[in-house]
C-alpha cells in the first residue's frame, strides 16, 4: 500500500519542507506514486474543481484530451454532481463515459474533500476490467484524504 501522507511529510533530500511544496507538485507526486504501483493503475489524473468545471492539474500515464470537464459530465463530473465516489467496473456499460483511451476498461474516481467541500478528485483509469476492488479504493481514499489536508 502507498501512503502519500507519509511520503510528503518525510523531508526531501534537499532539506526543504514538503509542506512548502506547491499544489501542482503534491498532485503530481500523488499521481506518479499511485501509477507506479502498476496494474490496475494505468493512468492517474488529478482534477481540481474551479467553479462548475474540473480542471486537469496533474497526471501520470496516458495523456488525455479531457483537460476540462463540466460538473455533471462523464464519470468525473457525475462524482462531483452527486457528491459520491464512483467505481465503474465496465466503462462500456456507462452511457455518459468520456473515453480518454480505447484500452480503458474500468475507472475509479475518488473525491478530494475538506469536510463537505469538494476540492477536486483523483481519476484512475485501468486497462483491467473490474480493476478496482475494496483495497484499491481504500488506498486511493487514503491519498485523497491526505491531499485534502495538504492542499
Amino acid at each position: 500500500m502507498f501512503r502519500i501522507d507519509q511520503s510528503v511529510r518525510d523531508p526531501p533530500a534537499d532539506g526543504g519542507d514538503r509542506h512548502d511544496a506547491g499544489r501542482g507538485e503534491l498532485l503530481q507526486l500523488a499521481c506518479a506514486r499511485l501509477r507506479a504501483l502498476g496494474a490496475p493503475y494505468t493512468s492517474v489524473y488529478a482534477y481540481m474543481l474551479h467553479g462548475a468545471e474540473l480542471v486537469l492539474e496533474a497526471h501520470a500515464g496516458r495523456d488525455t484530451e479531457h483537460t476540462r470537464i463540466p460538473v455533471g459530465a462523464g464519470v468525473c463530473g457525475t462524482a462531483v454532481a452527486t457528491g459520491t465516489d464512483q467505481n465503474v467496473p465496465d466503462v462500456g456499460a456507462v452511457g455518459n463515459y468520456l473515453a480518454c483511451n480505447l484500452d480503458t476498461k474500468a475507472e475509479l474516481v475518488v473525491l478530494i474533500r475538506r469536510g463537505e467541500t469538494i476540492l477536486g478528485q483523483l481519476d484512475i483509469d485501468s486497462d483491467v476490467p473490474g480493476g478496482f476492488g475494496e483495497q484499491e479504493y481504500a488506498d486511493v481514499k487514503a491519498v485523497t484524504d491526505a491531499l485534502a489536508v495538504l492542499l
